[in-house]
């Protein structure tokens, strides 16, 4: 295990450093692209503190690389990257993958960096109102775009706890109260256990529905809460592993149906890694899951030392200076791959990884 551990630790740090653009803190996407952007340089942070390597930083490093990054909190509170910020997929900032979707990871990387985002978020103030909160969550599409939706909820209920946690705010502690107290009782499935109108049957369709729910379950676990239905949930979840032992249905690259993305695999892998004690009476299927799912996780690294999205053809995350090209490594999926990789191995008992306290998708157990 340990061996293991050393190895992959070597050959992901090997690619990091290949994309880092000299200054501390500035990382590229990938050697195909040029700029520095605040994605990269926060998966950056977080897949080396996730590996250890954070701990031998000098303390101007780490000064440096947080005032890199905080230098781009907004007056809202919100961090904003001029390199992508109104154009492709962020184009009218979307609340699904816009400032407070990119907010979520690099408040998490300060927090591996041992920083708090020093502005509190203004931008959370139409959220904290648990009657507009109420409405608002009434308003969310939980048909088609229920994956859509997932994300939307996720960046708000982290945000609403990093400010309770971080910046003391006891509203936004009672909003995120009520978002998971709606959860437990709006849209949510007692005989699967995951929440939309999708057909459970389906393999695709499911997949979009714990897909959204991965993103939900962190609020729970973070809180200390138990999964709504987590028996149930745990048999859906099962269910989406395919034939490989991935978790993809052909969305991302039909020719290959089987060649699941970075997100389908920790959208289904997170949620049983901590379903594993929630759900006793399945937990020898889980493992079995768990096990197959991580070695499939493993066979998506590539000869630079980084992970790829999805086998078998390149992807751009929304603008062209966050795309990957087939077959080489690129910073998101090498650090979603390798928290995937932590949270089975952790789910297991099996040490030799670092988690931090933050609200969002780098944390072990309770917040």
């Amino acid at each position: 295990m340990e061996e293991r551990i050393a190895s992959l630790k070597a050959s992901v740090l090997g690619f990091v450093e290949s994309c880092a653009l000299g200054e501390v803190g500035r990382y590229r996407y990938s050697l195909a692209c040029s700029e520095a952007t605040l994605y990269s340089s926060s998966y950056a942070a977080m897949a080396r503190d996730l590996l250890g390597d954070l701990e031998g930083l000098e303390v101007g490093e780490r000064e440096e690389w947080v005032a890199y990054l905080n230098g781009h909190q907004d007056e809202e509170g919100l961090y904003r990257d001029p390199v992508i910020f109104g154009e492709g997929w962020y184009e009218g900032d979307p609340l699904w993958c816009g400032r407070s979707h990119l907010t979520c990871h690099v408040v998490t990387a300060l927090a591996c960096l041992g920083a708090v985002a020093p502005r509190e978020f203004g931008w959370l103030e139409p959220w904290r109102d648990v009657d507009r909160m109420v409405a608002w969550l009434g308003e969310r599409d939980f048909g088609e775009r229920v994956g859509w939706s997932g994300n939307e909820i996720m960046n708000v209920g982290t945000l609403l706890q990093y400010a309770r946690e971080f910046h003391g705010d006891e509203r936004a502690g009672r909003a995120v109260a009520c978002l998971l107290d709606w959860l437990e009782t709006h849209q949510v499935s007692a005989e699967t256990g995951v929440w939309g109108s999708l057909d459970v049957n389906d393999p695709i369709q499911r997949s979009h529905m714990v897909q959204a729910a991965y993103h939900w379950w962190p609020l729970f676990a973070y809180d200390g809460r138990a999964f709504p239905y987590a028996e149930r949930a745990a048999e859906t979840v099962l269910a989406t592993q395919n034939p490989v032992g991935g978790f993809g249905w052909g969305v991302h690259n039909p020719a290959e149906p089987f060649a699941s993305s970075a997100c389908e695999d920790i959208d289904s892998l997170d949620p049983l890694a901590r379903l594993l004690e929630q759900a006793p009476g399945q937990r020898e299927e889980i493992v079995a899951a768990i096990q197959r799912g991580a070695e499939w996780v493993r066979s998506n690294q590539v000869a630079d030392g980084g992970f790829v999205f999805v086998k078998g053809r390149g992807f751009e995350y929304g603008h062209r200076e966050l795309r990957g090209e087939e077959g080489k490594g690129a910073m998101f999926p090498t650090w979603f791959r390798l928290l995937a990789l932590a949270v089975c191995d952790a789910a297991l008992g099996e040490g030799g990884w670092r988690f931090c306290g933050c609200p969002g998708m780098q944390f072990w157990g309770e917040g």
